[in-house]
């Protein structure tokens, strides 16, 4: 049974993207380098023949992954989200509760998570911790060094 992913529509646009490019583009690449070895002589003790064909069996095998992830991708419908509590696309604001250090986090699907880009995936520890969270609530999250307490500032939809 295949797990079921959340997208923003950009995020889907850029799966999207991707199996385009791996499929328009890799594909005929991978194609032509068999080619190119297989007129290069007696297949049985071609090397490069061997590595073309094993290159185009991972990509096969890498379109394959992202057609299964495609089909079982669903896109979030913003308008349905409660807007008090931590959720997925919730731009949300914490305060280190032991030091007053502030963080501001955009919660994610696990595919679209980019911490330089301020976006962690709802399947991190932080990301678990915080949903479902209101303003004023403190979030105690597990991680190696112990247990962190965050306190949610504020919660915000970009």
């Amino acid at each position: 049974m295949s797990k079921i992913s959340y997208y923003t529509a950009e995020g889907l646009k850029k799966l999207r993207e991707e199996i385009e490019q791996l499929k328009n583009v890799e594909r005929p690449k991978a194609s032509q380098a068999i080619a190119d070895a297989r007129d290069k002589g007696d297949l049985s003790e071609n090397a490069e023949y061997d590595a073309a064909k094993e290159a185009q069996g991972l990509l096969e095998l890498k379109i394959a992954k992202f057609d299964a992830i495609l089909s079982n991708a669903r896109l979030i419908d913003e308008t349905q989200l409660d807007v008090s509590k931590a959720l997925v696309l919730s731009t949300v604001k914490i305060k280190n509760v032991k030091n007053g250090m502030e963080v501001k986090y955009t919660l994610v699907a696990e595919s679209e998570a980019d911490l330089k880009a301020g976006k962690i995936s709802v399947t991190s520890p932080i990301g678990k911790g915080l949903l479902g969270k209101s303003v004023g609530d403190i979030a105690d999250i597990q991680v190696p060094n112990g247990v962190m307490q965050f306190e949610i500032v504020e919660i915000t939809r970009d």
